[in-house]
């Protein structure tokens, strides 16, 4: 991690999981286990079911947690039943909201077209999008990997300036890693994100692209948060399944705030 420049970031995605009413005391049992440096040294953000966000939200006045959402329409408003604007979620308290996450693209068929729409629309709404991109495994069998995630990356943040860029999140999921246990080696993730700071220094410049925090989701847990985190270009974790317990996604904040904290006072040196 390189916190010079830009966030360490820790975000639970806990998917279709849980009930509203356990939001609120997730949170409470979390809000002791942070971190309680006076400097931010990673941001903590949890990406709820839509009905959630503002029970977790009501009554606390938890600075150092923002809450996010699983998605968003690509539409503003009208006849879109069952859709939710990034109008809608600013007015709940939303900061940030994943598109583009791989179950989103399997199961509703979501393109690249559309991705780069929503980051549009959060965007306007003063959202931060934290956007997903990955590879299959018969893609990264055929040596596709970052040709194919370039395209994800180029194709979601097409038309954005510097500025908005850097308000952006990327997130590298492998679709093999999601869910299954597996987990892409410290240095396969490590190309992969260098990578996608690469492209972005590519469309923009070498300045913009050290201030894009850069994601790795894909089964990260306790037990191998260290060594991801380790690499340069890994500013944090987008967590699945170890998320939805408070002790291990504490431990995963604080073990990224604690390398955070470190490498600020090494350079600071």
């Amino acid at each position: 991690m390189n916190k010079k420049y830009r966030k360490a970031i820790i975000a639970g995605n806990w998917k279709m999981n849980k009930l509203p009413s356990e939001s609120r005391a997730f949170v409470e049992e979390l809000k002791p286990l942070l971190p309680r440096s006076k400097k931010k040294v990673c941001e903590v953000i949890l990406c709820m079911p839509y009905p959630f966000i503002p029970i977790a939200q009501r009554g606390s006045k938890e600075k150092r947690l923002a809450l996010g959402a699983q998605d968003v329409s690509a539409h503003d408003s009208g006849a879109f039943t069952g859709e939710v604007s990034a109008a809608m979620l600013k007015d709940i308290g939303c900061k940030y909201c994943i598109v583009g996450h791989s179950e989103r693209r399997q199961y509703h068929g979501e393109t690249d077209s559309e991705v780069n729409t929503k980051v549009h629309k959060l965007l306007e709404a003063g959202i931060s999008p934290i956007i997903c991109v990955g590879e299959s495994l018969e893609q990264r069998e055929k040596e596709l990997t970052l040709d194919f995630v370039a395209y994800q990356v180029k194709a979601a943040i097409a038309g954005l300036g510097p500025k908005e860029i850097k308000r952006c999140v990327i997130a590298y999921e492998p679709i093999w890693a999601i869910g299954t246990g597996k987990t892409a080696t410290a240095d396969q993730a490590a190309e992969v994100c260098n990578g996608i700071r690469a492209v972005i220094r590519s469309m923009y410049d070498a300045r913009v692209a050290r201030s894009v925090s850069i994601l790795y989701g894909g089964s990260m847990n306790p037990s191998n948060c260290a060594e991801l985190l380790s690499k340069p270009d890994i500013d944090g974790g987008l967590i699945g399944g170890a998320s939805l317990k408070v002790a291990d996604l504490a431990f995963m904040i604080n073990a990224t705030a604690d390398g955070a904290a470190g490498e600020d006072e090494g350079e600071a040196e």
